[in-house]
């Protein structure tokens, strides 16, 4: 009897790593694992106890390998159990999530354990901001694609400070490679890296190729970086070592890696222009797909063949979202744990009206992404008496997120693109409906929830499946392996009436503090006293 083939998506997230298994005739998921990297996120210190300092973000490398080894091995054994045989892999990965590396791929942090530089640098690391302004000052044509400025959450802004800072490291680098792209490399023994990664983190330009400014603005940079491979294209095979590592018998194909918001997009079954995707976790992504090119002031990327082929990709986002939530959940407790204190600040959020307390937030509270690209901003509540219960301010919390979400919707749409729909997912939206009908009123657009498990590492798995040759391309793969059914949420006239009025003054209250010049020096403050 002929083995079914499946297919395996891998998700790298900010703390975890899952991976899912797919029957890739009918879309069924056949087994999920999930790893916590060992060592987490580092912000406060290295493993040997070495302190950081404010704004670091970093991760071990190996971390990524434990993880994809662990979660392969188990759904081989799920496979096998299931009558199959893995035909595919696809991986996301955050982004930009850079780290040095030696020719042979090896991570300096192997060599240099207790020095800093050594290590992945996560994408919200923002030690690098200092050098964003020297390389939006230098300039170039390849920043009118990314909203008119680079940010320290890409490339160019976490090497040049490695370069500045570290230069025996820099030296001993011979590459500076997206996690995602070295994952790939390590799995199939060969560097492949991705357009996706090198157009959105490292401002490659389809046609042209990496900026010309780039050897002025971080000397050294440019030899440290390949050509990249389109989404959707075959890396190689699963090396033989993994493949004796996880008890394979016949060669899976692996799939160059994409970001992990983008893989959203087919795994929520859309594969066409007009519909946003919404993806609520950590961060908030924003993924939208036109056959247009337009170069929008605030909208970080628009890259051609960037998400999904055939079409330029646009990509926003919000720079904190739910850790903004649970932030606050952490902060001001109110119940046993976690999430008996969010469910009764959900309950009495929903039970008060649009702006009924007169509290207003900003979202900004881990910088703005869209459509200021300004990490150093920070968050505000204003509006406060001595009135005010914690359970208003969450409500105003909840309502900044909304009103941010407006605002990259209408930063696309004022830049000459279309947005017919509005699709939303994550286990946030599916476990807590009331911020998907708060998204819907402040909106004042319908949105669609779909019915999906997994579906950042079932989008992976369909870029692993199109690279394996099991569907024919993205969208019949969104048609076949993505969601199937949705839900619809619409917004009530009421409602919208209120927050458009709310959106307003959000908008006001917006302008003020960016012209302002307490932020950052609030934030001068803090870096002074040594605050993490």
């Amino acid at each position: 009897m002929t083995s079914q083939p499946c297919v395996v998506g891998l998700d790298f997230g900010t703390e975890s790593a899952r991976g899912v298994l797919i029957g890739a005739a009918d879309g069924e998921i056949l087994a999920v694992h999930r790893i916590v990297y060992p060592h987490g996120v580092m912000s406060e210190s290295l493993p040997d106890g070495t302190p950081l300092p404010p704004d670091w973000a970093l991760q071990d490398a190996d971390d990524y390998l434990h993880a994809a080894g662990e979660i392969l091995r188990r759904l081989s054994e799920a496979a096998v159990a299931a009558g199959g045989h893995i035909a595919g892999i696809g991986i996301d990965f955050t982004a930009s999530t850079v780290l040095p590396v030696t020719a042979q791929g090896v991570p300096l942090s192997r060599h240099y354990p207790q020095h800093p530089h050594a290590y992945v640098k996560l994408w919200k690391h923002h030690a690098a901001q200092p050098w964003v302004a020297e390389i939006n000052d230098t300039g170039g044509e390849f920043l009118a694609y990314t909203g008119g400025e680079t940010s320290c959450e890409w490339m160019f802004a976490k090497a040049a400070q490695l370069r500045s800072e570290a230069p025996g490291l820099w030296a001993e680098s011979a590459r500076f490679m997206e996690a995602g792209d070295w994952l790939v490399s390590e799995l199939v023994g060969a560097e492949v890296r991705s357009t996706c990664q090198a157009g959105y983190k490292a401002h490659y330009l389809d046609g042209a190729g990496y900026p010309s400014e780039v050897d002025t603005l971080i000397p050294g940079l440019r030899e440290r970086l390949r050509e990249p491979t389109p989404i959707g294209e075959p890396a190689g095979e699963l090396a033989p070592a993994w493949m004796d590592r996880i008890g394979l018998t016949r060669p899976p194909v692996v799939a160059v890696a994409t970001i992990d918001a983008h893989a959203v997009m087919p795994g929520v079954g859309v594969s066409t222009p007009g519909t946003l995707v919404a993806t609520l976790g950590t961060s908030a992504g924003y993924m939208l797909v036109s056959p247009d090119c337009r170069r929008i002031p605030g909208i970080g990327g628009v890259v051609r063949d960037g998400i999904l082929p055939g079409y330029w990709g646009y990509e926003a986002g919000q720079a904190g979202f739910g850790d903004l939530l649970a932030w606050f959940v952490r902060t001001f407790p109110s119940g046993e744990d976690a999430d008996a204190s969010f469910a009764h600040y959900n309950r009495a959020a929903a039970a008060l009206p649009p702006g009924a307390s007169g509290v207003m937030a900003l979202d900004w509270w881990n910088g703005c992404r869209t459509p200021l690209i300004d990490p150093e901003l920070s968050g505000v509540f204003v509006g406060m008496t001595l009135q005010t219960t914690r359970e208003e301010l969450y409500r105003a919390l909840l309502e900044s997120l909304g009103f941010g979400m407006r605002r990259v919707v209408d930063t696309l749409t004022e830049g000459g693109l279309d947005v017919d729909e509005l699709v939303v997912t994550s286990g946030l939206a599916e476990k807590n409906p009331f911020i998907v009908q708060l998204v819907a009123d402040v909106t004042g657009r319908d949105v669609r929830v779909p019915d999906v498990q997994e579906a950042t590492a079932r989008g992976a798995a369909i870029h692993g499946a199109v690279a394996a040759g099991l569907v024919d391309d993205f969208q019949a793969g969104a048609a076949a392996l993505g969601a199937q059914r949705t839900r619809r949420v619409l917004p009530v006239d009421s409602a919208t009436v209120r927050y458009t009025e709310l959106y307003g003054l959000y908008r006001t209250l917006s302008r003020a503090l960016v012209d302002s010049d307490v932020m950052p020096a609030l934030r001068r403050l803090r870096g002074a006293t040594g605050r993490p």
